[in-house]
């Protein structure tokens, strides 16, 4: 079967906190300009990851830059807390890490991929380590709901899970 995954918003609670990113709530890798081991898609799903194979990998960078994945959450919201798990990957985790987001109306991947370059900062770049959940909420700057967000890795590397977690915006 193909199609998009939609939760059903009225079986949620809008006051609970949420993981706006969960494949689960039909979050979506919708753009990434590297996978050449592993899909960004599995970033999105439940649990840990169960080796490198089950998140998203990408090949050593021989030019200048970073790579990227870009994730239509869920259901739009602000994101109170930021989990990015390195596990399994021990040589070829990110130095670093950076998140971008908004609340994008309208627009095609194309012209998402160009905008996001230019969207607020929701995570500065942090410090990455190998085999670890990394935990963010202290660090996170108050951009207000979005519903797309683009995690920049530094300057390859590989990421098991992503969660964004966070109340929805109705």
């Amino acid at each position: 079967m193909h199609g998009k995954v939609v939760s059903d918003l009225n079986s949620l609670d809008t006051d609970a906190v949420h993981d706006l990113a969960s494949v689960e709530l039909g979050a979506r890798a919708i753009a990434w300009n590297d996978a050449h081991f592993g899909a960004a898609a599995n970033l999105l799903n439940p649990g840990r990851g169960i080796n490198m194979g089950d998140g998203w990998e990408t090949r050593r960078r021989r030019e200048p830059g970073n790579d990227w994945c870009i994730i239509e959450l869920g259901h739009p919201g602000e994101i109170e807390k930021v989990m990015l798990d390195s596990a399994h990957f021990k040589g070829n985790y990110p130095d670093r890490c950076s998140l971008q987001a908004a609340l994008v109306e309208a627009g095609t991947v194309d012209s998402i991929i160009t905008q996001s370059q230019f969207w607020a900062e929701l995570l500065p770049p942090q410090k990455m380590e190998m085999d670890s959940e990394h935990s963010f909420s202290r660090e996170l700057q108050k951009i207000g709901p979005v519903n797309h967000v683009r995690v920049n890795i530094f300057p390859d590397g590989g990421l098991s899970r992503v969660r964004m977690l966070g109340k929805i915006h109705v």
